[in-house]
């Protein structure tokens, strides 16, 4: 059995006891309040991030890790998979690939895959796991890659949040569609695909907000057989626990992860979105 790397970025929003159970290497990724910069879960964590971003005038920046930071991952075994952040979402892929190539043209004897999520946060925690179960299966590295590229834009992925500012402000949801669900005070349901956040419905309050979450999701899938719940918050776990508790009333799942929305995601989300995703 050939033994396989398995690294991504840090927008992935898996837990340490997640990313360390299914063996997941983790580039970070950084995040900026003007002339502060932060590294992603090394020297800021998610509740001081949220307690800035609450006191900031300005949308935090984020930036991807640098190609120097991939090669250093790069190292060890002879066969890498990385699994990024959709490249419409962040420049985190092309930084990956640039230093896959570098790499490769000292080391020949290697072999880096790079894959493009398509999506981001959950999304891309989703492919994580999968593609590691599959590592532990014995699974070759084509038939991993292989997987993967047709399972990612197969990703059932909702939220709600609880304002629209700072993804209208980061560009992630157009000025018209914000201000409009906005001005009529509802809360936003966002579905993430082909790489972009889109607004696909709004609800008045955070119970039926939550509601319409589980119930996109639930309609979206036939049988949880072999699929794994994924649910993230912005700082907000009671919110997470009311989604698992709506969807738990018609469907079960065998593996179910909570984790909480990091300072990548978290900086267009807000506080207090929350977020579901099955695969």
């Amino acid at each position: 059995m050939d033994k396989i790397k398995l690294i991504t970025d840090g927008s992935c929003d898996l837990s340490d006891e997640v990313l360390n159970k299914f063996n997941i290497n983790v580039v970070p990724l950084g995040v900026s309040f003007g002339e502060e910069h932060y590294t992603a879960g090394v020297d800021i964590d998610n509740k001081t991030f949220y307690a800035k971003m609450k006191e900031s005038a300005e949308l935090p920046k984020t930036f991807c890790p640098s190609p120097e930071s991939f090669s250093k991952e790069y190292q060890g075994e002879e066969k890498v998979i990385v699994i990024t952040l959709g490249a419409k979402l962040s420049g985190t892929y092309n930084s990956a690939v640039l230093a896959r190539d570098l790499y490769l043209s000292d080391h020949e004897e290697k072999e880096i895959r790079v894959i493009d999520s398509n999506t981001g946060s959950i999304g891309v925690g989703l492919l994580l796991i999968k593609a590691s179960k599959m590592i532990s299966e014995g699974k070759d590295i084509d038939e991993i890659v292989n997987t993967i590229e047709n399972l990612k834009d197969k990703i059932s992925f909702y939220g709600t949040l609880e304002t629209l500012e700072n993804a209208i402000k980061g560009g992630r949801i157009s000025p018209l569609a914000g201000k409009i669900i906005g001005a009529l005070n509802f809360k936003a349901i966002v579905q993430v695909k082909e790489g972009a956040v889109k607004p696909i419905d709004k609800a008045r309050g955070e119970s039926n907000s939550i509601k319409k979450v589980a119930n996109n999701i639930t309609a979206s899938i036939e049988d949880t057989k072999d699929k794994i719940l994924c649910l993230m918050h912005a700082n907000c776990p009671e919110k997470a626990q009311k989604l698992l508790s709506i969807i738990e009333k018609t469907h079960k799942f065998d593996e179910v992860y909570i984790s909480e929305v990091g300072p990548v995601m978290g900086t267009y989300t807000s506080q207090g979105a929350v977020l579901g995703a099955v695969l």
